[in-house]
C-alpha cells in the first residue's frame, strides 16, 4: 500500500529497478546452493594475514590520521600508487589525475552526475555491464547500443550511432562484464580513433585487467589516446577517463576503486563527491595502501591468476561435456565471467526457476541489454552469465552438470510439437 512518501519520490525514481544479481545473491545463501551468479572473488584468496598486519600498523602508527576525516580525492601515498600502475602502460600522470572513490561503481555514479543530462544518450556494448545501466539511468539516460562479438565491441557499426551524438561512450575492453570479450588491438586502435573524430569521450572501464589468464596483454584506451600527444606530457587533457577497483585483487569490502581523469575533471567529481560522502573511507585508504605496497599487490595478483585460469578451464571443459549440441559460449582470456548463448526460443526465466530448483544459480542475460529485451520472445537467443571465480573446480563441475540439465529439460520440451485443436 503506497505510504505518504510514495507521492515525495522524484521522477528519476520511477525507472529504477533493483538489481537482478543483488537480488539473486539473496537466494544463493541457502545450503547446497552452487552460485555462478555473482561476481564474487574467492574469499580464501583474501590476504587475511597482510591484512591483519596492515590494520595493526596503521593503527599502531598512523592512527590520529587513518581514523580522522580525510582530502576529498583520497590518501596521497594511494593516490600516488595508482598513479604509478598506470605509467607501467607509458602514461605519465601524477595524483592530480586520481581520485579515489567507493568503489568503482561510485565512480560510475560521479561520471553519470557529472555528464549526463535527462534525455542524452549513452553508447553503450550490447551486453553491458548491469551496474553501468543502473547507475547512468538514474538520470535518465537513453541508450544507445552497438552489439559485440568475439573481438569486442564491433567499431564497423559505430558510425551511424555516433552520428547520433552521444555524450560519451561506456566500454570494458579487457575480459568484459558480462560476455568476458576482449577488444582486440586493432579495434582499439580504430574505437579510440572513432571518438576523437566524432568528439565523442570514452569511459573505459577496467575493472579485470590484471587479470588475464592467457594471451599478451593488450594498450588501454586510455594510453592509446594519449600516444597523439608529446611524449613527455602531463594528463591534462585527452579523450578518455579510466576506471579500475581493488575489489578483484585485493578485497570487494574494502569498497576503493578509482578515477584517473584530467585534474579539471577530477576538480568536478570531487565537488560532486564532497555531497556524497565527503570522502572514501580513510582507514580503509590506508590499510589497502599498506596491503599493496612494496610488490605485494604484484605478487598476490599471480597466485589469483593461478587459481582462477584452473576454474575458468574447469568450467569450460563442464560446459564441453554436460551441455548439449546448440549451446555455445565464450572462452575468456581473463577476468571472472564467461557467456553461454542458447536456442532461440528458451525461455531463460523458467531455466532459471528449473536451475534453482536444483540448488544452482546463473544471472539471465537479458539484464545486462539496455532495452532489457533480450532473450524475450520465441525469436530471440537467450542468454546466461556465468562466474567462475568463486566456486571450487568440484562445485563448478556437479553445478555445469546441474545446470544442463535444466537446459536440457526445457530444450526437451520446446521440441515437442504443440497440442493442436480438436476440428469442430
Amino acid at each position: 500500500m503506497p505510504t505518504v512518501w510514495a507521492s515525495r519520490y522524484a521522477s528519476r525514481t520511477k525507472g529504477i529497478t533493483s538489481s537482478a544479481i543483488r537480488d539473486l545473491l539473496k537466494v544463493t545463501q541457502r545450503p547446497g546452493m552452487i552460485s555462478f551468479g555473482g561476481g564474487l572473488p574467492a574469499p580464501e584468496l583474501f590476504p587475511a594475514q597482510r591484512f591483519q598486519e596492515a590494520c595493526h600498523k596503521v593503527l599502531s602508527q598512523n592512527s590520529a590520521s587513518a581514523l580522522q576525516y580525510g582530502e576529498t580525492e583520497g590518501y596521497a601515498p594511494l593516490r600516488q600508487f595508482v598513479a604509478d600502475k598506470i605509467a607501467r602502460h607509458g602514461i605519465k600522470t601524477s595524483p592530480d589525475n586520481v581520485l579515489i572513490t567507493s568503489g568503482s561503481q561510485q565512480a560510475l555514479d560521479l561520471l553519470g552526475k557529472l555528464l549526463i543530462d535527462t534525455g542524452d544518450r549513452v553508447l553503450v556494448e550490447a551486453p553491458t555491464y548491469l551496474g553501468a545501466l543502473q547507475a547512468f539511468r538514474v538520470f535518465a539516460a537513453d541508450f544507445v547500443s552497438v552489439s559485440i562479438d568475439d573481438y569486442g565491441l564491433r567499431t564497423e557499426l559505430l558510425e551511424k550511432p555516433l552520428r547520433s551524438d552521444p555524450k560519451f561512450m561506456y566500454v570494458l575492453p579487457n575480459f568484459q562484464n558480462p560476455a568476458g570479450t576482449t577488444l582486440s588491438e586493432d579495434r582499439r586502435v580504430e574505437l579510440v580513433a572513432l571518438a576523437e573524430r566524432h568528439g565523442v569521450p570514452i569511459i573505459e572501464d577496467d575493472p579485470y585487467g590484471e587479470l588475464r589468464y592467457e594471451g599478451d596483454h593488450l594498450t588501454p584506451l586510455l594510453a592509446l589516446d594519449r600516444k597523439s600527444l608529446p611524449r613527455d606530457s602531463s594528463y591534462t587533457s585527452g579523450n578518455v577517463i579510466y576506471l579500475s577497483t581493488f575489489s578483484k585483487t585485493l578485497a570487494p569490502g574494502l569498497r576503493l576503486g578509482w578515477i584517473v581523469a584530467p585534474p579539471e575533471v577530477i576538480g568536478k567529481l570531487a565537488q560532486l563527491k564532497q555531497g556524497a560522502d565527503l570522502h572514501t573511507s580513510t582507514f580503509n585508504q590506508f590499510v589497502a595502501y599498506e596491503v599493496a605496497r612494496d610488490g605485494f599487490l604484484e605478487e598476490h595478483v599471480q597466485l589469483i591468476r593461478k587459481v582462477y585460469r584452473e576454474r575458468r578451464d574447469v568450467m569450460l571443459d563442464a560446459l564441453q561435456q554436460f551441455f548439449p549440441p546448440g549451446v555455445t559460449w565464450t572462452h575468456p582470456q581473463g577476468g571472472l565471467f564467461l557467456w553461454v548463448t542458447l536456442p532461440a526460443g528458451l525461455d531463460i526465466q523458467a531455466i532459471l526457476k528449473s536451475a534453482l530448483e536444483q540448488n544452482v544459480a546463473f544471472v539471465p542475460g537479458d539484464s545486462f541489454f539496455a532495452d532489457n529485451k533480450a532473450g524475450r520472445g520465441r525469436s530471440r537467443q537467450s542468454h546466461m552469465r556465468l562466474n567462475f571465480s568463486n566456486a571450487a573446480p568440484e562445485q563448478i563441475r556437479e553445478g555445469i552438470r546441474r545446470l544442463s540439465e535444466a537446459v536440457k529439460t526445457h530444450l526437451a520440451s520446446m521440441s515437442q510439437p504443440s497440442e493442436l485443436p480438436l476440428e469442430v
